[in-house]
């Protein structure tokens, strides 16, 4: 099933066309765009800026890898002869997933070149907090699954891509900010209102701090969704 969905991905434009995106789009706003995100212009060599705009990039770019996952089998009828073969509704809906998270996985391992590039910027050369870049690698990597988990959960709700696209972005939106933002809307920085949603755990890997409170969090969303889209494809 990984091979197949991997297949997939790699044999059209899908799988290089969205590691491209990853790369330019962060690119533009670290070095190219005179905003506040600029490595250039902020006087320190680090990746914050990148760490800070990446959950927002995944928000798209996830939907857009996970849209066709099942939408695509319900519109092509396929989703019924992938059922009659050997291999359980766990099986199909883990092996969408970890196909999703190896791409996604490859996409933020190309992100290494920024690493290099803060390394040689640094001063002294070198100048650069390796524990908060780990932590903060290790957040997007939990982050992306959850991202993945309900990017899989939509794409059963429509044999239309689109709306699976948009139903996943809202989504993934409203899980990963909405909390945050209820908790500053309302003039209460209530942290048990922030801590239902990941920005707040996100906030606390990327400290370079590992919880297991914060591990134990995006494991149990991306547990969570997938058990919802397992039960949703029997339903199929």
């Amino acid at each position: 099933m990984i091979k197949k969905e991997l297949h997939t991905y790699f044999s059209s434009p899908i799988g290089y066309l969205v590691i491209a995106l990853f790369i330019i789009i962060n690119g533009l706003f670290l070095f190219v765009f005179k905003t506040e995100f600029n490595i250039l212009n902020s006087g320190f060599a680090d990746l914050n800026s990148f760490f800070y705009l990446s959950p927002w990039v995944f928000i798209f770019i996830i939907p857009a890898i996970t849209m066709r996952s099942f939408s695509d089998e319900i519109q092509s009828g396929t989703i019924e002869i992938l059922k009659t073969k050997p291999i359980t509704n766990w099986q199909i809906v883990l092996g969408k997933f970890f196909s999703s998270m190896i791409l996604v996985s490859v996409m933020i391992l190309t992100s290494a070149i920024y690493i290099y590039t803060i390394y040689q910027l640094g001063n002294p050369k070198g100048n650069i907090d390796f524990a908060n870049i780990i932590g903060s690698y290790l957040g997007l990597l939990f982050l992306s699954s959850s991202f993945v988990s309900i990017g899989l959960l939509t794409s059963t709700f429509s044999k239309n891509q689109i709306v699976a696209f948009i139903l996943s972005v809202f989504f993934s939106f409203l899980i990963f900010y909405g909390f945050e933002f209820i908790s500053d809307f309302s003039n209460n920085s209530n942290i048990l209102i922030k801590k239902i949603g990941m920005f707040e755990h996100f906030k606390s890997i990327s400290r370079g701090v590992i919880d297991t409170r914060d591990l134990i969090y995006f494991l149990s969303i991306t547990s969570f969704f997938l058990i919802l889209t397992k039960i949703k494809v029997e339903k199929l």
